[in-house]
C-alpha cells in the first residue's frame, strides 16, 4: 500500500461510517508518519481501521470495502474493520496519533498510530510477520529503541513477557 491508497481508504471508510475521522492501527499506519516509508514496510494491502466517533460501525466498513469486496477486487487493497481491542497499546497512544490528511482524504482525517506505539503493538502481537515488520522499521531507523523500551515499561504486561519483548527489541537492533 502507498500513501495515495491509504488516503483513498480513509476517504471511503469515513464515507461508509458517516464519520469524519478514522483510527488506523495496523502496519500501514506507518504511512501516517512516514509517507515515503521503505517498500519492505508497505507489503500489506489491508488497512486496519475503525471510525473514531462511531467505532461500532467497523463491521460496516469491513463488509463494504473489506477483503474480497468489489472495492478490493477493483483497487487491489482494502480496509479491515477492527476494534480498539484488536491491538495492545501503551498508555497515551491516543495523544500521539499522527494526522493523515491529503488530497485523497477529501477533508476527512485518518489518525495513524505513532511509530513507537505501532511497533509496541507489533511486539506484543508476537507474530512472525510483526517481528519482521518491527525489525525492518528499526533497521531503517524509524524508531528509537530506548523509547520503545520506555513505552513497554509502562504497559501492564506480565514481567516475563515484557522481558521477552525487551530482548526482541535488543536483538532487532543488533
Amino acid at each position: 500500500m502507498n500513501r495515495q491508497q491509504l488516503e483513498h481508504v480513509v476517504r471511503a471508510a469515513c464515507a461508509i461510517a458517516d464519520d469524519d475521522e478514522l483510527i488506523i492501527v495496523g502496519s500501514q499506519a506507518v504511512l501516517g508518519q512516514f509517507p515515503d516509508a521503505p517498500a519492505e514496510l508497505l507489503v500489506s494491502m489491508e488497512l486496519d481501521v475503525f471510525p473514531k466517533n462511531k467505532p461500532e460501525l467497523a463491521d460496516l466498513i469491513e463488509g463494504s470495502i473489506g477483503e474480497l469486496s468489489l472495492f478490493h477486487e477493483t483497487f487491489g487493497y482494502y480496509a479491515d474493520g477492527v476494534d480498539e481491542a484488536t491491538v495492545t497499546l501503551p498508555p497515551g497512544w491516543r495523544e500521539r496519533l499522527v494526522p493523515v490528511r491529503g488530497p485523497g482524504t477529501n477533508g476527512k482525517i485518518g489518525w495513524a498510530l505513532e511509530i513507537h506505539d505501532l511497533l509496541i503493538a507489533k511486539y506484543v502481537a508476537s507474530r512472525e510477520k510483526d517481528r519482521i515488520f518491527a525489525r525492518a522499521a528499526l533497521r531503517h531507523r524509524l524508531a528509537n529503541p530506548g523509547e520503545l523500551k520506555r513505552r513497554l515499561s509502562t504497559m501492564p504486561l506480565d514481567g516475563a513477557f515484557q522481558a521477552q519483548i525487551k530482548a526482541h527489541i535488543d536483538a532487532d537492533c543488533a
